[in-house]
């Protein structure tokens, strides 16, 4: 398998593409989601998105385009800040 380097992207950036995504399909268009950051996976994955409504005509487009979005982006790394 051939690894690509996913790009950085901060939440609300993934959060702006995601939305784009799902409404450019007609079916996809009311789809409500989250985006949470996680652990990082052996695969390099450290976000992951919470469905909170689709329509069931639409789980199957909204699962691909999802898939689609979290094989090209990697959440980029949060500076801590320390108190001060």
């Amino acid at each position: 398998m051939l690894y690509v380097e996913k790009t950085s992207a901060t939440l609300d950036e993934l959060r702006i593409r995601v939305a784009h995504a799902l409404h450019r399909h007609p079916l996809c268009r009311d789809v409500r989601f989250d985006i949470v950051a996680t652990p990082r996976t052996r695969k390099g994955g450290n976000w992951t998105i919470s469905i909170q409504s689709v329509a069931p005509d639409a789980l199957w487009e909204a699962s691909e385009i999802i898939a689609d979005i979290q094989e090209a982006y990697e959440l980029a790394e949060m500076p801590m800040y320390a108190a001060a």
